[in-house]
């Protein structure tokens, strides 16, 4: 059974497959002028994919097509050039030109996960008795679309992540509407995130500290959606990896299926063609 549907996997695939160089199905650099063929790509992208759902380590996910260290390697590779980057963002401009982002309102926020393994983006949990945690920060238009992401220990307040959060999504989208109003808990009530909001030209609706949430909600709980959304795939909930190219490829593949999936679901009642869902809910 496969981990996510076809309809899901193969415009993905497609639009990855693209920006992968091209490499020889030999290594011309090997010593004895021979060696065995390089894993398609295809293949080793497909046990990507089941490690992201499943959040299982390599060995576990490795299978007689494809081993755990060519998996390891390649991600290594990918994440060193930036494909999960570039798949989002072009996954960002499909959404845009079918359905239209709604850049008027967008929202931030920060969300926890374990990360047990010590590694460039891991730090004490103040939320789970100083165990590793990773933090990973989120901005979304107002449907909860990921625009950007940035992630860092989890020990770093969310405050702190909020510009390399803009300065994300600007590198996904160009700059940002001038006057939009992004919504923010009362963790960024202070003049220093008031100040990176007027360097962006953003208008903050900040709650204000002391309040209950239930009465100044406002229009932030989209972002807290797309986190559940994103927190649904094992290799984010729970993420072993330690090099930080890593981490932030899966968030960013994680990023790319949740924009695919929001981008069928709203366009199956815009659109026709032949592989169009019947389901509503794509799992």
């Amino acid at each position: 059974m496969p981990t996510v549907p076809s309809s899901l996997f193969e415009p993905l695939w497609d639009q990855f497959s693209a920006l992968i160089p091209d490499r020889p199905e030999f290594d011309p650099a090997h010593p004895w002028g021979c060696h065995r063929r390089r894993v398609p790509d295809r293949v080793v992208f497909r046990h990507v994919v089941d490690a992201l759902v499943h959040g299982s380590g390599y060995e576990r996910i490795a299978s007689n097509e494809c081993s755990a260290s060519t998996i390891r390697r390649r991600v290594r590779e990918w994440a060193h050039l930036g494909l999960a980057t570039r798949l989002h963002a072009i996954a960002l401009a499909a959404y845009d030109t079918m359905i239209g982002l709604n850049l008027d309102d967008l929202s931030a926020d920060g969300c926890h996960t374990k990360a047990p393994c010590v590694g460039a983006k891991a730090g004490p949990s103040p939320v789970d008795r100083a165990k590793q945690g990773l933090k990973r920060s989120t901005l979304v238009d107002a449907d909860g679309v990921p625009l950007g992401i940035a992630s860092a220990g989890a020990n770093r307040h969310d405050s702190k992540l909020l510009e390399p959060t803009i300065e994300a999504a600007e590198h996904q989208l160009g700059a940002l509407p001038g006057n939009a109003v992004i919504h923010l808990d009362s963790a960024y009530h202070g003049r220093a995130c008031r100040r990176i909001l007027d360097d962006h030209r953003l208008i903050g609706e900040i709650a204000v500290k002391g309040i209950p949430a239930p009465i100044q909600v406002g229009k932030r709980w989209v972002v807290e959606r797309t986190q559940s959304w994103m927190n649904g795939y094992g290799k984010i909930r729970r993420c072993f990896e330690r090099d930080g190219e890593v981490v932030d490829f899966y968030l960013y593949l994680a990023a790319a299926f949740v924009t695919v999936r929001a981008l069928i679901r709203r366009a199956r009642k815009l659109y026709r063609w032949s592989t169009r869902p019947t389901a509503r809910r794509l799992r």
